[in-house]
C-alpha cells in the first residue's frame, strides 16, 4: 500500500495518470433520529480516553495508553451530512453499516483489486485503519497521523477478502477538538470507463404522501440528480399523487427530470414492469431503480448501488437491503434465497432475520461479515441493468408476490448475478405484524409460488411443493380459515387455465378475489370487539387442560387426524350464537382452533377482529377440492411446466406489457410533459 500526506486524484505507488472514482462517502444522518445512529457511528467498543499520565506522551503511530469511558452516542458530534467534531482525546469508529467498506462484496463481483480510504482533519488526530475476516475477527491495518491541511490517502489491497470481511477506520484525537471534514473510498478508473445513469422508477397506492417525499428527497440531493436521469412515478391509486399538498411546488423541483404516470392498479409487478418498460423505451438509462412508496431514502445507499453497478464483471442486478421503518436500528433481512425442493424464500441460511444494530453493532456481529450470495433482492430497493431487462424482459404480470424473487431466479439463469450491497438500504413498513398468507392475498401467493415453481424447480414433479402446498390447505381448514382456502383453490384453478390467463386476469382478479372473500365469516373483520356476542363455552376443555402445539411429527398427525374427524361432524349447539373463545392473532394456530366450533379471532395487525364459525359442509366441499386439484397438478406437470417455461419470454415482453399498459393509462410521461 501506499500512504500520501497530500490530497492527490492519484495513486503515488502506480504512477500518475491514474484516475479514481468514488464509490462510498462517509456521510451521516442529520435528521436528529437517535435511532439511526448505530448504522453510522460506533462510540462504544472504539470509545477512548488518554490517562492523564500519557497524555504528552505520543509515538509515530498516535496516542499510547488509553482506557474506556462506555461513552454513550452522541448526535450532538455531528455538524452536517459529512462532518462532525470529535472532542480531544476521544475516539469513534467508522465500522459501521453504513459507513465501513464492504471489501469482500467488490472483490467477488468486480475487477477492482484495491481500494483508496482518503481521510480529511482539521486538526492533527490519527486514523487507525481496520480489517475484518470473514470470521468475524477484526486486524488493525495501519495506524497514521494525520495533520490539518494535509489529507491522507492510503490504497488498500482487496486480495484477502475471497469470503467476507469489511474496511474501516477509526479516528482518534489527539490534544484538541478535531473535525472530520469529510472520509470517502474510492477505486481506480478503467480504461475506457463510463459513469451510468438511472431511472428511478416508483409504483405507488394511495400513498400520495410518501411519493410527494421522494420528489422532495431528490430534489434536495444535487449528487443524485447528476446521476438521475428520471423520477418516474406510476401511480395506480383513487388518492392522486398530483392531488397530495405540496406535490405541484416538489415537481416544479425536479423539472424534466420528473414524469407522473396515472393507470389502472395492476399490483407492485405491474407498477414496476411500467417503470421498467419506460426506462427502456426512453432509451438514456443504464440502469432502472425499482423503489417502493412507503419507504425513507438513504441517498447515499443509491449512489452506491449505481457506483458498484458500473464496476461489476458482467451486467448485475445490485439491491439495497430493508430497515424498520418503526424501529429504525433493526434490518429486516441480510440477504434472500429460494430453497428449490419447498420452493420458498426465505433468508439465507448463515444470516438471521431482524437484527437490530443498536444492540450488536457491525463490529460485534460476526456472521455478518462472511460475505453471502443471494437469489434476488426484495423490490423495495433495487437496481437492475436496462441490458437485462431488453434480454430477459420484464417482471411477470403476476399483480404482487413473487415478482422479484423470480426475476432474480430468471437471471441468474441467463448468467446475471444479483448482489444485495451492504451500506444501501431504506427504511421501508414492516409486514412483520401482518398475515397476508390469509387475507386477500392468498390467492396470489399460492398462485405466484407455484407458477415460479414449474418453470424453475429442478426436483421432479415440484419436490416438496405440492405436499406442503396441500399441508397447508389442511390447516387453514382446520382453523376455519375457509376464504384463504377458497383463494388458494381458485388460484390452482387458475393455474391449469395455462398462461394466457395471467395478462387477461390482472386488473379484474382483485375486484373478484375481494367479492368471493366476502362471502365467508372469517374474512368479515368488525373493529369493535365488543359488538360481538358474549363468550360462552359450550364445552370444557379435557381435564381443564388448553391445547397446546404437538410435541413430535407423529403428536401432530394423531391431533390432525382427530380434529379432521371433527371437521364434518354437527356444530356443538349454541357454538354460532356465542363464540367459544376469544383468540389472540398470534395463538390462532391449527391444534388450538381445530378444537373449537366457533372464536372470535384478533387480526394480526390488531386492527380488529373475525368471528371464525365452524362449517362442516365448507370442510368436506374444499377438502375434497383441493384434493383433485393437486391431484391434478401433479399429473400435468410436466405439460404445465413446458407450456409455462415456453410462453415466459412472451407474456414478459415489451410487447405483451404494452398492450396491457394501454389498455389502462390514462396519462403518460409525454402528456405529463406537455403540461
Amino acid at each position: 500500500m501506499s500512504v500520501s500526506t497530500e490530497p492527490t486524484n492519484q495513486d503515488a505507488a502506480s504512477g500518475l495518470g491514474e484516475e479514481w472514482q468514488t464509490v462510498h462517502r462517509v456521510v451521516f444522518p442529520t435528521d436528529g433520529d437517535s435511532d439511526t445512529l448505530p448504522l453510522y457511528l460506533d462510540f462504544n467498543a472504539a470509545q477512548r480516553v488518554v490517562s492523564e499520565e500519557s497524555q504528552t506522551s505520543k509515538s509515530g503511530s498516535g496516542v499510547t495508553a488509553v482506557t474506556s469511558t462506555g461513552a454513550k452516542i452522541r448526535s450532538d458530534f455531528i455538524e452536517n451530512r459529512r462532518q462532525l467534531h470529535l472532542p480531544a482525546y476521544r475516539r469513534i469508529s467508522f465500522g459501521t453499516y453504513f459507513n465501513a467498506f464492504p471489501a469482500s462484496y467488490w472483490r467477488a463481483h468486480t475487477d477492482v483489486t484495491s481500494v483508496r480510504l482518503t481521510v480529511a482533519v482539521d486538526a492533527p488526530a490519527t486514523v487507525v485503519i481496520l480489517r475484518s475476516t470473514a470470521r468475524g475477527t477484526s486486524n488493525r491495518v495501519e495506524s497514521i497521523s494525520v495533520d490539518a491541511g494535509r489529507p491522507v490517502d492510503v490504497v488498500l489491497p482487496l486480495a484477502n477478502f475471497g469470503d467476507g470481511g469489511w474496511y474501516w477506520f477509526d479516528l482518534v484525537a489527539s490534544s484538541e477538538q478535531v473535525k472530520l471534514l469529510g472520509a470517502e473510498w474510492s477505486v481506480r478508473k478503467p480504461e475506457g470507463f463510463e459513469a451510468g445513469t438511472a431511472t428511478v422508477a416508483v409504483t405507488t397506492f394511495n400513498r400520495p404522501d410518501f411519493c410527494v417525499k421522494h420528489l422532495s428527497t431528490f430534489a434536495d440531493s444535487p449528487e443524485l440528480l447528476d446521476v438521475m436521469d428520471r423520477l418516474l412515478i406510476t401511480d395506480q391509486g383513487t388518492q392522486k399523487v398530483r392531488d397530495q399538498d405540496g406535490f405541484d411546488e416538489a415537481a416544479a423541483r425536479l423539472g424534466d427530470k420528473f414524469a407522473l404516470i396515472e393507470q389502472g392498479n395492476l399490483g407492485g409487478s405491474g407498477g414496476f414492469a411500467r417503470g421498467m418498460h419506460e426506462t427502456v423505451e426512453d432509451g438514456r438509462s443504464k440502469y432502472v431503480l425499482l423503489l417502493d412508496d412507503d419507504v425513507i431514502i438513504e441517498t447515499e445507499g443509491v449512489l452506491r448501488a449505481i457506483n458498484f453497478a458500473d464496476f461489476t464483471r458482467k451486467p448485475s442486478i445490485v439491491g439495497g437491503h430493508m430497515f424498520n421503518l418503526y424501529e429504525r436500528s433493526v434490518m429486516h433481512s441480510f440477504g434472500e434465497e429460494v430453497n428449490e425442493y419447498k420452493f420458498q424464500w426465505g433468508a439465507v441460511e448463515s444470516t438471521k432475520e431482524a437484527h437490530d444494530f443498536s444492540a450488536s453493532n457491525l463490529r460485534t456481529t460476526p456472521w455478518m461479515h462472511r460475505r453471502i450470495d443471494v437469489d434476488f433482492n426484495g423490490w423495495w430497493m433495487c437496481l437492475i441493468p436496462t441490458s437485462v431487462l431488453r434480454d430477459i424482459g420484464l417482471s411477470l404480470p403476476v399483480f404482487i408476490k413473487w415478482d422479484d424473487a423470480e426475476y432474480g431466479i430468471r437471471a441468474r439463469r441467463h448468467g446475471y448475478p444479483t448482489v444485495t450491497l451492504p451500506g444501501a438500504a431504506v427504511w421501508h413498513m414492516p409486514w412483520t405484524e401482518k398475515d397476508d398468507t390469509i387475507d386477500w392475498q392468498a390467492y396470489f401467493h399460492q398462485r405466484n409460488r407455484w407458477l415460479a415453481a414449474l418453470v424453475y424447480s429442478p426436483y421432479k414433479k415440484g419436490g416438496f411443493l405440492p405436499r406442503q402446498s396441500f399441508m397447508v390447505d389442511v390447516k387453514h381448514l382446520l382453523s376455519m380459515q375457509y376464504s384463504a382456502v377458497e383463494l388458494r383453490l381458485d388460484a390452482l384453478e387458475d393455474l391449469l387455465k395455462g398462461p394466457s390467463h395471467l395478462h387477461q386476469t390482472i386488473r379484474t382478479k382483485l375486484p373478484e378475489i375481494r367479492a368471493r372473500r366476502a362471502d365467508f365469516d372469517d374474512a368479515r373483520i368488525t373493529k369493535e370487539v365488543a359488538a360481538f356476542p358474549q363468550v360462552k363455552r359450550v364445552k370444557p376443555p379435557k381435564r381443564g387442560k388448553k391445547p397446546s402445539s404437538p410435541k413430535s411429527i407423529f403428536a401432530a398427525l394423531a391431533t390432525a387426524a382427530s380434529a379432521g374427524v371433527r371437521q364434518v361432524q354437527s356444530v356443538r349447539p349454541g357454538a354460532l350464537e356465542h363464540p367459544e373463545a376469544l383468540v389472540p392473532a398470534m395463538d390462532a394456530r391449527w391444534w388450538r382452533l381445530s378444537q373449537l366450533d366457533s372464536a372470535i379471532v384478533s387480526s394480526a395487525d390488531g386492527t380488529g377482529a373475525s368471528w371464525y364459525k365452524r362449517h362442516p359442509e365448507h370442510f368436506r366441499n374444499m377438502m375434497a377440492r383441493s384434493i383433485k386439484l393437486h391431484q391434478q397438478l401433479l399429473q400435468d406437470w410436466e405439460k404445465l411446466s413446458e407450456e409455462y417455461s415456453r410462453s415466459l419470454p412472451e407474456f414478459t415482453s415489451q410487447q405483451a406489457w404494452r398492450e396491457t399498459f394501454d389498455a389502462v393509462t390514462t396519462t403518460t410521461p409525454q402528456e405529463k410533459a406537455n403540461g
